[in-house]
């Protein structure tokens, strides 16, 4: 094909995908808007597309009609279209100022700049002269250049990789001017590529550098997938249909291998286009917009705040990564105002100098992530905001979790707590609970030999002295076996006093048992039951033998204590709770210190005696009491 075919054909293709692109910034503006009210969109985004839609239009439109319209184009359409293209410099430079605290006088030349060259166009069209002026388009070419150095050299607030972009589009934009002064037709696909085409670098370079909207990454994916696909369909066309098409001149143009040429190229086209969007996803993630990848990002946190075990150190640690990636100067977590009836009205809310990720936990009170002074002006877009929406739901949950086991911990501690309160009580009835009809035969008995054997009432009463002071004077839930077995000694010695010979005491604890801990009067009611209900109710008396053994159960060591008493043994497990709080304190307080690890057995044999068993851990108390 000829060069003036290539140019045709690359006008007519970028003209096209100018109003597509166009469009769909258009489109994107309203659908994307911040709130419901159409009053709420970007203008300046608006604006561009609103221009860009009126230059690719108007030429795609005098193109066309050049080959099906007999008459001329007309000078008013050419007005509209080539003042739309002139406005876009200074839609350039009022994007490059708009973050500028300063005076924007460069904006102020640039709108001007424009009007000035608009009036011209219409003033040629008003008065039959060539449309569009050359002396605008050479204003606008002298004054696309000065506003490149001008946006270099005192636009201060902008980085020298922004500054040299802007510049960059503006100089392009002054040779599409330059050209379009002179002549109108090029001879170079590539001249007219560039000459005709200024208004796209313009468009992509505004979303680019002053991505102020959420969708600003999908537009760019879409747009260079597009640009992509139409480089594409014009490369096919130019090296592979042409030369071929070339041979078949000579035959009719209903040539069935000239169409089947085409059809192939234009599926294989569409073929292509899945990897062309790839690509095009890979230049916006990787190489324009340098993003992390956020689906690591997302299970990094998740993995991360695991392990952590504070509600505030969790969003202290959000806050950094998030910061990190995204590139902000400040982050912050604050608790949040928001009340529980807004909650579906929250979500991600970005202004140009901060973003603030609400996050979601199921019950107040709710924190904000606050990020700020983002590098070079960076804005958020679509998927960055959906990402932080979904750290935002994995740091909630995370905290969520958090407080139901915090609550459990609490309500766990609070029963425990209650377990030890009682378990003291017990205790504590256990100490103040004398048996009156106990004391009242001690004392009895101690009135009897004053007169009979002075020197054993004497000692009788030590002995009651020392049993009640050891009762009452310890506050200790634990104590030794030895200062048990040394209370029960004392108990028994008083007890022998009354009974004389009817009562035998055997004690078989060895030494090495003796240190061992176990509860405080765990052993005293058990000794006063097997004499108060195995030896008084027995006319000839009996024995009470204490001993203790070590035991080992499949690897489990422990030990077991054994009161047994020789009488007929009226008392039973059955009738413990009606034989008073110390019995019943002795199963209870078991269950509390030791759970199931500990054993109490009750054994009646006729003629035989009763045994009473209890078996304890050799290590001490269970996992249930050491949680106290």
């Amino acid at each position: 094909m000829t060069a003036l075919n290539a140019a045709l054909l690359v006008n007519l293709i970028g003209f096209t995908v100018g109003v597509a692109l166009y469009a769909l910034i258009a489109a994107m503006v309203v659908m994307h808007r911040p709130k419901t009210s159409l009053a709420n969109v970007d203008l300046l985004l608006l604006t561009t597309a609103v221009l860009g839609l009126l230059w690719n239009l108007g030429e795609l439109y005098s193109f066309i009609q050049k080959d099906f319209a007999a008459g001329g184009i007309s000078p008013w359409l050419a007005a509209v279209s080539f003042s739309a293209l002139g406005f876009l410099p200074s839609v350039v430079v009022h994007s490059a100022q708009a973050d500028d605290e300063g005076t924007h006088w460069l904006t102020y030349a640039a709108y001007g700049l424009s009007t000035v060259a608009a009036a011209l166009h219409f003033y040629s069209a008003a008065t039959a002269n060539a449309v569009p002026s050359d002396l605008a388009l050479q204003a606008q070419t002298v004054g696309a250049v000065a506003l490149a150095i001008g946006l270099l050299l005192f636009n201060l607030k902008q980085t020298l990789e922004k500054k040299t972009i802007w510049a960059s589009a503006l100089l392009v934009f002054a040779v599409s001017a330059l050209h379009l002064s002179g002549e109108r037709e090029g001879k170079s696909w590539m001249v007219e590529l560039i000459a005709h085409q200024a208004s796209l670098p313009l468009a992509l370079t505004i979303l680019y550098q002053n991505y102020r909207f959420a969708f600003a990454d999908l537009f760019l994916k879409r747009a260079i997938s597009l640009i992509l696909l139409a480089l594409t369909a014009f490369g096919l066309y130019v090296a592979v249909a042409a030369p071929l098409l070339r041979y078949h001149e000579t035959h009719d143009r209903d040539d069935a291998s000239a169409i089947s040429l085409i059809l192939t190229l234009w599926i294989a086209t569409a073929l292509i286009y899945p990897l062309l969007y790839r690509l095009a996803t890979w230049l916006v993630d990787s190489v324009i917009l340098h993003r992390a990848d956020y689906a690591e990002l997302r299970t990094g946190i998740a993995s991360e705040i695991e392990t952590i075990e504070s509600p505030e150190a969790i969003l202290t640690h959000v806050c950094n990564r998030i910061a990190g990636v995204l590139t902000a100067g400040t982050s912050r977590w604050t608790p949040s105002l928001v009340k529980e009836s807004d909650l579906a009205f929250v979500d991600v809310g970005f202004s140009p100098n901060e973003a603030r990720i609400f996050v979601p936990t199921a019950e107040s009170p709710f924190f904000e992530v606050r990020l700020g002074e983002f590098y070079g002006g960076r804005r958020l877009l679509s998927d960055e905001i959906a990402t932080l929406e979904a750290i935002a739901l994995i740091t909630a949950r995370r905290i969520d979790a958090l407080r139901v086991t915090h609550e459990r911990y609490e309500q766990h501690f609070r029963q425990q707590e209650f377990a030890k309160l009682a378990a003291e009580a017990q205790l504590t009835a256990l100490r103040a609970q004398v048996n009156p009809h106990f004391l009242f035969n001690s004392l009895t008995t101690i009135g009897y030999l004053i007169n009979a054997d002075p020197d054993r009432a004497y000692d009788t009463l030590l002995r009651l002295t020392q049993l009640l002071r050891g009762v009452l004077s310890s506050n200790s839930e634990f104590c030794s076996l030895d200062d048990e077995m040394r209370l029960i000694e004392s108990y028994l010695d008083i007890e022998r006093a009354r009974f004389e010979e009817k009562l035998t005491v055997d004690v078989d604890v060895p030494d090495d048992l003796r240190q061992l801990e176990v509860p405080a009067l765990i052993l005293q009611p058990l000794v006063e039951n097997a004499v108060k209900h195995g030896i008084s109710e027995n006319k000839k008396g009996g024995t009470v033998r204490i001993s203790a053994r070590r035991l080992d159960r499949n690897g489990h060591l422990a030990f077991k204590l054994t009161v047994w008493d020789s009488g007929a043994g009226s008392w039973k497990l059955d009738s413990l709770d009606a034989d008073g709080v110390g019995l019943r304190n002795v199963r209870e307080r078991l269950a509390s210190y030791y759970g199931s690890d500990a054993k109490l057995v009750f054994t009646r044999n006729d003629g035989a005696g009763t045994t009473v068993e209890i078996e304890l851990p050799l290590k001490g108390r269970s996992s249930k009491e050491q949680e106290n």
